[in-house]
């Protein structure tokens, strides 16, 4: 079976960078690879891929008609206007796949334009591009496919020694990374446009000296690091993602209005039950280890930490609570941003002086109010692109923020993979 299936033929449309990982991947595993891009891009592309083994064709109708088992690494904004104008190409009996980090627009392009006689096993690597497949999520979705199609499938997927996650339904996919992708990124997003609007960069500020802040840091530049088309079509083409996104700005706006009314006993009424709903006893906790998480800072200098709110973090809690929601389940399809803003939640709410320390800031330290402001102004300005469906506002919004860090961007999207390969120890 192994031999047959390393006689297939892959084939990926789309060579960005994610395309070109996986088609460079799979030759290296010893199967046949082609794969096609914009024509624009034909000679530039041949000249990189076809010496470590991978044929670059004109178009995605070559790869389609030759291709056993065709891979769509296309956005997933683009992913109808894509399969439309090459199905009709595809092979008799091949295997589709797409890796779009939204299957709802996905199956549904595959449904509309595919013949029926295709198979369609797709899937989303939970990493990105900067990053080897070995060792990382990788989630495999069995749509329509027989016994022994999804066998050779997953044989293929395999030779990516990658973690795979086998699931039946798209839909359990798309709810799962509303809360591990979308909601995670638009709590950095805001943190960063919160940075932004404000006018000043965290590391340069003694509230945001320690070691969860570290973590904000690193991650919101590795955020901002990458492009926003990646994003965008994560929160506003999810239709899972609005509402999570809503929740959590509901979830912030709640609790702001207690802190600027220092209404003491019913912000503490709500943090606790998040904490004992959230981090009941029954979980399998993270354990960051705040040692390691102290030793990642941009600041040039020492700072005397001052003591920060974490209205973003105690946002997060309080919306998982409200919406019922168990984030260690959701690490099964975790990304190392989730599993980092989940590791410094359960961080902060686990360490009572810590914890304390942050509702007694949020309530009654007027220093780091004009902060909260900013955050919660951000939150509500992200909330209204992606609940308006604004693809266009999401990216400009986006590239607002990047432009601000840009000379950072790199640091931090180095030190957080440093940052990540040590925690994750």
């Amino acid at each position: 079976m192994i031999d047959y299936i390393c006689c297939m033929q892959i084939g990926i449309i789309g060579l960005g960078d994610m395309g070109k990982l996986y088609a460079v991947w799979f030759a290296g595993a010893g199967y046949k690879v082609c794969g096609a891009d914009m024509p624009l891009r034909f000679a530039e592309l041949k000249n990189e891929l076809e010496p470590k083994g991978v044929e670059v064709l004109l178009d995605g109708h070559e790869v389609a008609r030759k291709s056993d088992f065709i891979i769509y690494c296309v956005e997933a904004e683009k992913i109808d206007e894509v399969v439309a104008a090459f199905a009709r190409s595809t092979k008799f009996g091949a295997i589709v796949s797409g890796q779009t980090s939204v299957k709802h627009p996905e199956i549904a392009a595959f449904e509309k334009h595919l013949p029926q006689d295709t198979q369609i096993v797709t899937c989303h690597s939970l990493h990105g591009p900067a990053f080897s497949p070995e060792g990382q999520t990788l989630v495999v979705v069995r749509h329509r496919a027989t016994d022994a199609v999804y066998a050779k499938a997953l044989e293929i997927y395999k030779s990516l020694k990658s973690n795979i996650i086998e699931m039946d339904d798209y839909r359990e996919h798309d709810r799962i990374v509303a809360d591990t992708q979308a909601v995670t990124h638009m709590g950095f997003e805001s943190m960063g446009s919160a940075w932004k609007n404000a006018g000043f960069f965290p590391w340069d500020n003694p509230a945001y000296a320690g070691g969860i802040d570290n973590v904000k840091i690193l991650t919101t530049l590795r955020i901002f690091s990458y492009k926003s088309h990646i994003y965008a079509g994560l929160a506003i083409l999810n239709p899972y993602a609005q509402k999570q996104v809503k929740y959590y700005a509901q979830a912030e706006s709640e609790l702001y209005k207690l802190m600027i009314c220092e209404n003491e006993i019913e912000f503490r009424e709500k943090i606790y039950a998040a904490r004992d709903f959230v981090f009941h006893e029954s979980r399998t906790l993270l354990l960051l280890d705040d040692n390691i998480m102290k030793e990642f800072s941009l600041s040039d200098a020492a700072h005397k930490q001052k003591p920060n709110s974490h209205l973003s973090l105690l946002s997060m809690v309080y919306a998982w609570y409200k919406m019922g929601v168990n984030p260690y389940d959701n690490l099964i399809c975790q990304t190392p941003p989730f599993k980092l803003r989940l590791g410094i939640a359960e961080y902060l709410f686990k360490n009572e002086e810590m914890l304390e320390e942050s509702i007694t800031t949020a309530l009654y330290d007027k220093s780091i109010r004009g902060d909260d402001l900013e955050f919660h102004t951000a939150v509500h300005e992200w909330a209204s692109i992606i609940g308006y469906g604004d693809l266009k506002g999401y990216k400009e919004h986006f590239e607002a923020a990047k432009s601000f860090f840009a000379n950072r961007l790199n640091d931090g999207r180095d030190l957080s993979a440093e940052m990540i390969k040590r925690l994750g120890k």
